[in-house]
């Protein structure tokens, strides 16, 4: 096949690894010809593609195509993808991202390319914009959902709400969910103590992580609420956050407000491949976003053997399972997340339990490989229904 993937741009984020590992194994294990067309991954995020994380597959960048609405770079932008598509020639064009998806969606429409494809990673309307923003959005993703053959979700929560929006019916969406290179998280612990030791901390010390982000609408100040209350009963409890983005000295402000200076530590921007040694170094992973498809985070911490404290928000719940694999929270609570810290933090054969049972349930159905097989039986599906109408 020829497949080209359309993505806004390839910051260090779980939709761009999506992406990445969907376009390597269509190269490496199918022999496809493959084209990622992407815009500058411009912000604090990083650079996905400048990790050598790229393999074999062939890119190419569209200078005007951003994130922000802006109507002339964006009418650009479409101009630019068409005419990529185009040269292309693609038997599919699976997009992903709100710009991106919406745009590449179109060029693929206007070419008849005889598959296209859209994944949900999250949806760009969500109940923190203003109405008129949410309408906009909504509308866009509406429009751009008759322009294409399928809608993959990466969780069946984020079909249920695009349903709910009336984006489309049921019977456009296939649930895949985002997978990833599982091996390095079920030996994560191999390097537990190295990287304790270099971040500082002690044996004693119960470490809960956090890997988003620096940004809105990420929970950092959730975390750092129920932490502050949690260490009154548990001195050695410890903070460990992953990331980094435009609200660093805002989050720095806001430890040194509620006294957590000696209990959290910063990696900045670490790339991907050092994620699982970090999550081996925790004991519990926190996640305390409002809004997210189904935050990686969350699998990569359970296939580690780690328990998880997560708010109960879009397809959380379908891999955080309360008392087997861990706290599911009313989104914004505190006290809950701070009960929840302390519970962990004292009591280890729980900790073993919930973070095994999250290893046996998910480590084979989120290896990236599965993922790439079932979406490209997705392609293969569309491709033989068009060629009998």
């Amino acid at each position: 096949m020829r497949i080209a993937h359309v993505i806004t741009r390839m910051i260090v984020g779980g939709a761009q690894e999506n992406t990445l590992f969907t376009c390597d194994d269509l190269v490496r294990e199918h022999g496809d010809d493959v084209l990622l067309i992407t815009g500058p991954a411009l912000g604090p995020e990083g650079d996905l593609l400048t990790q050598g994380r790229g393999g074999q597959v062939p890119v190419a960048y569209v200078p005007s195509l951003r994130r922000a609405i802006h109507p002339w770079q964006d009418l650009r932008s479409y101009y630019a993808i068409k005419n990529l598509l185009r040269n292309f020639k693609p038997d599919v064009v699976h997009t992903h991202s709100a710009k991106g998806g919406m745009l590449g969606r179109l060029a693929a429409h206007a070419l008849n390319v005889p598959a296209i494809v859209h994944t949900v990673h999250g949806a760009p309307f969500h109940p923190y914009q203003n109405g008129l923003s949410r309408e906009l959005f909504r509308q866009c993703e509406k429009y751009a959902a008759r322009c294409c053959h399928r809608l993959i979700s990466v969780a069946d929560a984020m079909t249920d709400l695009m349903v709910d929006a009336q984006v489309a019916g049921y019977e456009s969406f296939t649930t895949i969910y985002s997978g990833m290179d599982v091996e390095p998280f079920l030996h994560a612990n191999e390097h537990r103590d190295r990287v304790r030791a270099e971040l500082g901390f002690k044996p004693e010390h119960i470490v809960v992580g956090k890997i988003a982000r620096l940004f809105h609408l990420k929970g950092h100040e959730y975390v750092l609420a129920a932490a502050a209350q949690a260490v009154k009963t548990f001195p050695n409890l410890r903070l460990l956050f992953i990331g980094d983005g435009i609200l660093r000295t805002w989050i720095d402000n806001y430890i040194e407000e509620v006294g957590l200076e000696e209990h959290v530590v910063f990696t900045g921007l670490v790339p991907p491949s050092q994620i699982p040694e970090l999550v081996g170094a925790m004991d519990v992973l926190v996640h305390a976003s409002l809004r997210e498809g189904l935050a990686r985070a969350l699998p990569q911490a359970l296939i580690a053997g780690k328990p998880v404290i997560s708010y109960d928000i879009d397809g959380a719940r379908e891999v955080v399972i309360p008392d087997e694999t861990g706290f599911l929270l009313e989104p914004k609570s505190i006290e809950p997340m701070s009960v929840a810290m302390v519970q962990l933090a004292n009591d280890g054969q729980l900790r073993e339990r919930l973070g095994s049972e999250g290893q046996r349930r998910f480590a084979k159905q989120f290896r990236h490989q599965y993922m790439t097989n079932e979406i490209r039986r997705v392609y293969e599906e569309i491709l033989a229904e068009r060629k009998r109408h």
